[in-house]
């Protein structure tokens, strides 16, 4: 039987649901067998409401209970710093690889890390290396770290592996996009990708790249031999293994976050599509919530700082409301020019970063209105309070200290325009469902007309 190698990735936010976190270990745990490798490529420990609590910790009973072999870094498996991750990398059953996450010049965890590692399984040598995206240097837990480029890594990599005589070599990649070039420009035979939250199976080049999605959504069986193929697997129909799903509800029962504090009647969804695809009702909440805390002009979140998961529906809790923005980020208040301000709503339309899908909106507001033309990739409009803007006046604007320097979303923020300090994103949400209710609406913030629509005067 040729060996098989089972991927998950960008587990994310299903360990605060036990159920969801247990059908993911069943479904792998009934997959396993002699002839298989457990594969995990990054964001497996956070972000997440018990990731925040537990600072990633809450993934170990997970890792032990799938018995994970192999697992690389995601950007998000530094949100508690370099301490946390080093104590979880500790404190795992499974080989850790990274060949492109350096501190001070050296491979990062050098004792508890390795850049390669080969596994023989039923007489066939398999080859793995790890790699990160390099939009993980603004993740302000990964603080003194460096991250290469990922190509030549691999290729330095991949070449070792082929000396040392293995038969396959596999990518584990929390690259996203760069999956495409990585697989063009290298000679690996699978690459089992994340980062990007979209489930495909596809060959380019020859290679074999899998991506399983987000939040536990599906695995792959990649199995190996003469040719590669692969089988994706759902996680919605597989048993629930208990043993996992329990310590998940009692971690959750000890961190007290149970308390309601909204309640909602027509439910918020906040699935990938609809979040990077202009003005939402769950986009609003949050850029609300960041105004009101802050008192300033504009409310501005990034698309993919709001997290994917059921929607929010009923009775509202503490941890709902963590978990559509799980960070432990500080929000910053800005002091910006109207011109400025253009420039963000510009960058907010997807204009500055590269390997986007077409139509992805990366940015939602509130007390700032916006007319966009996706044909001319144009404002045809911009207002703040109600008012047009005006290119000379200074506005204030509250968003994340993470979006400060980002410069592949908002090159336009940066550390300068900083003025004060605002608290942390959940506690502001929270603070400001107990006290104005949850009830967001669709209300013509972000305008998107196509080249056949009527151009508003």
């Amino acid at each position: 039987m040729p060996p098989t190698l089972l991927h998950y990735s960008d587990v994310e936010n299903a360990y605060d649901d036990p159920d969801r976190i247990g059908r993911l270990a069943g479904r792998l745990r009934g997959l396993r067998d002699g002839a298989a490798v457990v594969c995990g490529t990054g964001d497996n420990t956070a972000p997440g409401v018990l990731s925040l609590v537990t600072e990633g910790r809450q993934a170990l009973p997970f890792f032990e209970a799938v018995g994970t072999d192999v697992e690389t870094f995601g950007n998000h498996d530094f949100d508690h710093g370099t301490g946390a991750t080093a104590a979880v990398v500790r404190d795992s059953p499974q080989t850790w690889l990274t060949a492109n996450v350096e501190r001070e010049g050296a491979r990062f965890l050098p004792d508890e890390t390795a850049p390669v590692a080969v596994r023989e399984v039923d007489g066939r040598r398999l080859g793995f290396v790890g790699v990160t995206t390099r939009s993980a240097r603004y993740n302000p837990g990964a603080g003194p770290l460096s991250f290469g480029d990922p190509v030549p890594a691999v290729r330095a990599a991949a070449a070792t592996l082929r000396e040392e005589g293995v038969d396959d070599v596999v990518v584990l990649s929390h690259l996203g996009r760069e999956d495409d070039r990585l697989a063009r420009e290298t000679d690996v035979d699978v690459i089992l990708g994340g980062h990007v939250h979209d489930v495909t199976a596809e060959r380019i080049d020859g290679t074999v790249l899998t991506r399983p999605g987000v939040n536990g959504e599906a695995v792959f069986a990649v199995e190996l031999g003469e040719t590669v193929s692969a089988r994706q697997y759902s996680i919605e129909d597989a048993p629930v293994y208990e043993p996992v799903a329990d310590a998940l509800r009692e971690r959750l029962a000890a961190a007290d976050l149970n308390e309601v504090v909204a309640h909602v009647d027509e439910p918020i969804e906040r699935s990938d599509e609809l979040i990077a695809a202009g003005e939402t009702r769950v986009g609003n909440l949050v850029a609300d919530a960041y105004r009101w805390a802050s008192g300033a002009d504009v409310g501005l979140q990034n698309s993919g700082g709001v997290r994917t998961g059921p929607p929010l529906a009923g009775d509202v809790t503490v941890a709902d409301l963590v978990s559509v923005v799980p960070f432990e980020e500080e929000l910053a208040l800005l002091e910006v020019t109207g011109a400025e301000l253009r420039r963000i709503v510009r960058e907010a339309s997807g204009d500055v970063v590269d390997g986007l899908p077409d139509g992805f909106w990366n940015g939602h507001f509130s007390g700032l209105s916006v007319v966009w033309n996706d044909a001319t990739r144009e404002i045809e409009r911009l207002r703040v309070g109600g008012e047009p803007v005006d290119d000379d006046a200074t506005y204030t604007v509250v968003t994340t200290e993470y979006l400060l320097g980002t410069d592949d979303e908002y090159p336009t923020l940066t550390p300068a325009h900083h003025v004060d300090a605002v608290g942390s994103q959940y506690d502001a949400l929270a603070d400001y469902a107990r006290s104005e209710g949850v009830d967001p609406e669709v209300e013509g913030r972000i305008v998107r007309r196509g080249p056949v629509e009527e151009r508003e005067e």
